[in-house]
């Protein structure tokens, strides 16, 4: 009878664990649907946003490891055991979970640790980086170890794992994978031609090598697989939900402010262009054919194909002299039956010469496929902007506040303005009104003109261009105003300033000039000062330049605006003379337009060639009406103005009640400046600089010097009597 009572007990046990191990199984189901779906309702949605906002890209591990533990219930009839095969388990799935999170940590480490926490869980669900748990687990190590020490550390534990996992040691795991390497069949052709290959093996897929057998290794090893450098990574990189790429917020205001989606901007439907693989290689070919019969022997390593150029990666024989292939351009461009053929003699970081001749048919590149990137979706700057990709198809995101000032130059129709806008937008895309702020002077009136009520505006766009020296110094007087706040709080910088004063923390200001030749044409003393000014001290108080021209002459891009602004991109120009002034090196002459540009960052050797990201007219109106339909632009009180001060050389005839108290204090203080008055008068800068155009029209004081203080021409007698005859 007892017996019999025992078995009973044992079966019910058994269904019991059964039960538990099909739920199990059941939920880690369901957790993957959740995860890759949105089959699974609200309940989905509510578990993928918790197990992608805990481990990030590596969330579908919680619900393998769930139906693991559902199979061993459902198999052994019992709970599962806490053995070293369920440590060294639980140790791969949290290295897996730190080692993700390394790069999206990098990029926080600025923050502190409760806002890395927050923008990590945000970029989680996004399947970014490793959530929470990688957040949590790279701060404890790296405060203790150090990113090396923490990598080192985390190699080891995975090792660990492993052998946890297979209850085997090392030595005996060594062992046993040392005779698959032996048996393994490496040659595919004869050894005679395995000394071209080392350079290059890694450049393709194993896979298109034993297909193509009867090709040979040299013809294949030629061909950089486009799939890998484009269609993969986009793959990739595209699985965005439509909605802002980052949400931040410091106030209920701002938190009513949403960042526009991705779906405002057009997605790229259009196949990838370039040459087939068969043009390749009869190129590659003709490339080593053309170079031999001038006495050259080289060969071609490697073939980068891009949306607008392919570039040929040539390795020369020792002993060839690189600007003997160099002056062979003309030649080389007359064989490949090219338009024109730019050579990158030595391509940095490779020993290799990169002869970039265009493709037939452009892959043109949307604003939109770089956006989607990880690159831009992990940045953490505020001033991440979106340029295009480069000759290899990789999204090209630079964080605009490490230029810290760009000068943009090229020929008419070239994409100057394209690239503003495209500049504008990915900022639009990331910051909110209070973040960061635009100035934008527009002399062509209509490039720009499509932004004015956008709610981070800090006044209308800037049309006039003698309105505009004003805009300019108004900035100066900003700049100081900013570092005279750093000095009494003893900050260096408005990031630190920002953490001390986080409740009212100052907006980055982003000035963009998009036709510098107008302006210089106007005000060419008071521009120049401005700009130099503004660009020699304005990075540490957030304040950065964007400066374009389609006039790269010298009298526009003068010797001190080049000094002061390093961080430079140049479209095509029509001579060589242009290319250097802009870049102070040759090449933009021979780009293709439409977008093709030259990126030289501040710090870079030599200049990358992009393909600017497209962004239409239609877009544009797109994103500005999502902004403008959630806040109204509240401008600068001192600036709101701008467009009613008059500047011509016509006295007023209604004289400022405050004039006679403003020369005053002028023949006082012995010095005669706009700030001043804005001082001592309590007054704004629009109405200061009226005051002092005013005395100078009546020839109290000198014209504008530049850094020099205007000179004053009266004596207080003289002013006395000039009271009295009124």
């Amino acid at each position: 009878m007892a017996k019999s009572t025992q078995n009973i007990k044992n079966t019910k046990s058994d269904i019991q664990w059964e039960i538990n191990g099909l739920l199990l199984i059941s939920f880690g189901v369901l957790g993957i649907f959740s995860i890759y779906t949105n089959a699974v309702g609200a309940v989905g949605n509510f578990i993928s946003k918790n197990f992608k906002g805990f481990a990030g890209q590596a969330a579908v591990l919680i619900p393998i490891l769930v139906i693991l533990a559902g199979v061993y219930c459902l198999y052994y009839k019992k709970k599962p055991n806490i053995s070293f095969r369920t440590i060294g388990l639980l140790i791969i799935f949290t290295v897996t979970v730190l080692l993700i999170h390394l790069k999206p940590h990098a990029n926080m480490i600025e923050k502190n640790f409760i806002n890395r926490l927050r923008t990590s869980a945000d970029i989680g669900v996004e399947g970014v980086g490793g959530g929470i748990l990688g957040e949590i687990g790279l701060s404890f190590l790296i405060s203790i170890f150090g990113t090396t020490g923490s990598t080192i550390l985390m190699i080891t534990f995975v090792i660990i794992g492993i052998i946890l996992i297979t209850g085997k040691p090392l030595t005996g795991l060594i062992q046993k994978i040392k005779p698959s390497i032996k048996n393994k069949n490496i040659p595919i052709n004869p050894p005679s031609q395995n000394k071209n290959i080392k350079v290059i093996t890694n450049m393709i897929d194993e896979s298109s090598v034993c297909e193509n057998d009867n090709r040979g290794i040299e013809e294949d090893a030629i061909l950089k697989n486009r799939e890998e450098n484009q269609t993969k990574k986009l793959e990739k990189d595209r699985e965005v939900k439509e909605e802002p790429i980052i949400i931040n917020g410091d106030n209920d205001e701002e938190k009513k402010y949403k960042l526009p989606p991705v779906s405002l901007l057009h997605k790229n439907t259009i196949k990838q262009g370039g040459f087939s693989e068969k043009e390749l290689l009869n190129s590659a070919q003709t490339l080593e054919n053309t170079l031999e019969s001038f006495g050259l022997q080289a060969k071609v390593i490697q073939v980068n194909c891009g949306p607008t150029i392919t570039r040929f990666e040539v390795q020369p024989s020792p002993g060839t002299k690189v600007s003997r292939i160099v002056n062979l351009a003309d030649d080389i461009a007359l064989s490949l039956a090219a338009s024109d053929v730019r050579i990158e003699a030595p391509i940095p970081g490779k020993a290799a010469i990169g002869i970039e001749v265009p493709n037939k048919a452009k892959s043109p590149v949307y604003l939109r496929d770089v956006l989607e990137s990880t690159e831009f979706r992990t940045s953490i700057s505020k001033l991440t902007i979106a340029l295009g990709k480069d000759i290899g198809g990789n999204p090209m995101v630079t964080d605009l506040s490490e230029m810290p000032h760009l000068l943009i130059a090229g020929a008419t129709g070239s994409g100057k303005s394209v690239c503003i806008n495209s500049i504008i937008s990915s900022i639009l895309y990331k910051a909110y009104p209070n973040e960061v702020k635009f100035m934008m002077i527009d002399p062509k009136v209509v490039e720009l003109a499509v932004y004015d009520g956008i709610p981070h505006l800090l006044t209308p766009v800037v049309t006039d261009a003698k309105k505009a020296a004003v805009a300019l110094n108004w900035m100066v007087t900003e700049m100081e105003r900013r570092y005279q706040a750093f000095a009494k709080e003893g900050v260096r910088e408005i990031a630190r300033y920002n953490e001390v004063n986080n409740e009212k923390p100052m907006p980055k200001i982003l000035v963009i000039i998009d036709e510098l030749a107008d302006l210089m044409m106007v005000s060419p003393r008071e521009v120049e000062d401005s700009i130099c000014r503004l660009a020699q001290m304005a990075r540490a108080a957030g304040i950065h330049l964007v400066v374009a021209t389609q006039r790269p002459s010298v009298d526009i891009i003068t010797g001190l605006i080049k000094a002061n602004i390093p961080s430079r991109i140049s479209f095509a120009v029509s001579s060589q003379i242009d290319s250097r002034t802009i870049l102070d090196i040759s090449g933009a002459e021979k780009l293709l337009g439409k977008g093709d540009m030259l990126f030289f960052p501040v710090g870079a050797s030599k200049p990358t060639r992009i393909q600017g990201a497209y962004i239409s007219e239609e877009e544009v109106e797109n994103l500005v009406d999502f902004s403008k339909k959630q806040r109204e632009p509240k401008y600068e009180k001192n600036l709101s103005d701008f467009n009613e001060i008059e500047v011509d050389n016509k006295r007023h005839e209604e004289s400022d009640e405050l004039f006679h108290e403003a020369v005053s204090l002028v023949l006082d203080s012995g010095q005669a400046s706009i700030s001043m008055l804005q001082r001592r008068l309590r007054i704004g800068y629009a109405r200061a600089a009226r005051l002092i155009d005013e005395m100078e029209e009546c020839g109290f004081i000198g014209g504008y010097e530049g850094t020099k203080p205007r000179e004053i021409l009266i004596t207080k007698e003289y002013f006395d009597e000039y009271i009295n005859n009124q």
